[in-house]
């Protein structure tokens, strides 16, 4: 299974950072290429303990939804979400805060299964690793921009 880290330093306190990260406006707004909309669930705000979001969105040409919910919560170091219904096997991301003096180090980590057998071992490392890594790098860079810039989003 195909683990995914991505580490970004972020010149904003912590708790700032973990509120952006589960906040669904600035999502939609990281994944605006993709059409991206939360349809069921918490459609707007930040998402909680406990709490579902569905998104559907156009990847690879098809549109599709995947449910995640929030099954980890320590504010404001950590949150997990884990899908619950979509296209992978298996979708899980940890979403770590550490404090660095007046800046923080946000650390995603992804771990995934595509749906296809054995040929999603190879399905995984050459297509959805890159992929992912694409979308998350957008998603990481909103994030800072708002971070550091004071700004909550688009509609927060």
């Amino acid at each position: 299974m195909p683990i995914l880290t991505l580490t970004t330093s972020i010149a904003a306190p912590r708790e700032r950072c973990f509120d952006l990260a589960r906040n669904i406006e600035l999502h939609l707004e990281s994944m605006r290429s993709t059409g991206e909309r939360a349809i069921a669930g918490v459609t707007t705000g930040l998402l909680g303990p406990n709490q579902d979001v569905t998104w559907e969105g156009r990847h690879f040409g098809l549109r599709l939804q995947f449910t995640s919910r929030i099954t980890a919560y320590r504010p404001p170091t950590h949150f997990q979400d884990s899908m619950v219904s979509g296209p992978f096997a298996t979708f899980v991301h940890e979403h770590s805060f550490q404090s660095n003096g007046g800046s923080t180090v946000m650390v995603d980590e992804v771990t995934f299964r595509s749906p296809f057998g054995v040929l999603g071992t190879l399905v995984d490392r050459l297509v959805l690793v890159p992929y992912l890594r694409r979308l998350m790098n957008r998603r990481n860079l909103v994030i800072k921009r708002a971070a550091e810039s004071g700004s909550s989003g688009s509609a927060a």
